[in-house]
């Protein structure tokens, strides 16, 4: 009897969760990860049935998004559920999802710098009130507060891992020398092989400003105008400077190509080393087998001094839309899709840092080079929250002009013109 009780309480309990449930954003519902869950977990839709919803997600990550959804409706046979998983690069959700919201999907997933955006366009709901105690328990407690805007929780933690990191191929790159940029350059160019990062990317240059001390710190109290630490601009110039010479010097070795062909080059054996991510992991590892090798990113000396090179590090989550016909069963399966169980399976299969604790002290996680490789360089970084939309493109620009054949590493007013132009146009809202 007593059993009986609790599970009608625990049901009554749900409902008043989920009580004002509407496409507006102020969604609550009831977590089914990590608290009493009444024996009738449909109870958690409300009167929500032939539930259609569509999910974004990372190419590399459908097929097992496909099986994570088809494992969730699984658990619902009660209720008539179809999914379509679309890919979608996480990077550009926001971007669509803010040009038409309804049409966009109602669960999918973003990097932590796209938060504020959706926030203020009211496109994104929050997470619901009775997932809050679950979530800030079992997840990292920065990638929370990254996911939390104005004391607000808007976004399911996925990952904590969205950094990039040293990947070689350990025939290559001798034993030791992965600690320094110098002799990784030397070791691929003494192997005939390529040395591959995005320099145009603003996500990988902003490491030649960060390097040298110049970092973001937020943003000011309008919410748009990016700020910057204090820095000393002469230590600032004279590592941009070390940068644009070392790759001038390694011109035949040093490559600036997309990451995606750091993996195709260790399977052509044309690439000795580069800077990847962990959404690469499977395929770099699957390139190299047991030469595989992951470390921090290196050091790069500057005026005789090695300076451990300072990276963007950020999370990922999983948001629902705000627009969404289906609110209650986008928050339940975003909550769902973010549980232990499925943040192992991304770890197993895809190399994938997790946000849940319990799942970041699984064996899979623990004993993986890549993730221990990311988690360590996030010491050396800044976080990728509270950035200006306009930060990437002008960074970009520079690690572009740091590398053209044409610059002189030398000339230290042209690298004091070109930061304070890119910060210019960083500011400039």
């Amino acid at each position: 009897m007593k059993k009986i009780i609790a599970g009608v309480l625990a049901v009554m309990m749900m409902t008043a969760a989920f009580a004002g449930c509407s496409n507006s954003g102020t969604a609550s519902s009831s977590s089914a990860q990590g608290s009493a869950v009444a024996a009738d977990e449909s109870s958690l839709f409300g009167d929500e049935d032939n539930i259609k919803l569509k999910v974004w997600g990372p190419d590399k990550s459908v097929d097992l998004l496909k099986k994570q959804c088809d494992a969730f409706i699984a658990k619902y046979p009660d209720k008539t559920i179809s999914i379509d998983v679309v890919a979608q690069g996480e990077n550009d959700a926001a971007t669509q999802l803010l040009n038409d919201a309804s049409t966009a999907a109602d669960v999918f997933g973003l990097p932590s710098d796209q938060l504020n955006k959706l926030v203020n366009a009211k496109v994104i709901q929050k997470v619901a009130t009775s997932f809050l105690d679950d979530v800030k328990a079992n997840n990292e407690e920065n990638v929370v507060k990254a996911g939390t805007v104005d004391d607000t929780l808007y976004a399911f933690p996925e990952t904590a891992d969205n950094g990039y990191y040293l990947v070689y191929d350990k025939s290559v790159i001798k034993e030791g020398d992965e600690a320094k940029l110098e002799t990784v350059l030397e070791d691929c160019k003494a192997a005939g092989r390529k040395f591959i990062m995005s320099a145009g990317d603003g996500f990988y240059a902003c490491m030649f400003v960060f390097t040298g001390g110049c970092q973001t710190a937020g943003l000011e109290e309008d919410g748009l105008t990016q700020k910057f630490s204090d820095y000393d601009e002469t230590e600032v110039i004279s590592t941009m400077q070390a940068f644009s010479k070392l790759f001038h010097d390694y011109s035949g070795t040093f490559q600036s190509l997309e990451v995606s062909n750091i993996s195709s080059g260790f399977a052509s054996g044309t690439c000795g080393a580069g800077i990847d991510g962990t959404w690469d992991s499977a395929s770099n590892q699957a390139a190299l087998g047991d030469n595989y090798g992951a470390a921090k990113l290196p050091t790069i000396n500057v005026n005789g001094e090695d300076k451990q090179i300072v990276s963007m590090f950020g999370y990922k989550y999983i948001g629902v839309n705000a627009a969404s016909q289906f609110p209650r069963a986008s928050q339940i399966l975003a909550n769902y899709l973010t549980s232990e169980e499925c943040q192992v399976q991304r770890a197993e299969e895809l190399g994938w840092g997790p946000s849940n604790k319990a799942a970041a002290s699984s064996d899979v996680v623990t004993k993986s080079a890549t993730i221990k490789a990311v988690l360590e360089q996030a010491k050396h970084s800044v976080a990728q929250a509270d950035l200006a939309d306009q930060f990437w493109d002008p960074m970009g620009n520079l690690g572009n002009k740091l590398i053209a054949e044409n610059t002189d590493p030398t000339n230290a007013d042209y690298m004091k013109t070109l930061l304070e132009d890119t910060l210019a146009n960083i500011k400039d809202v």
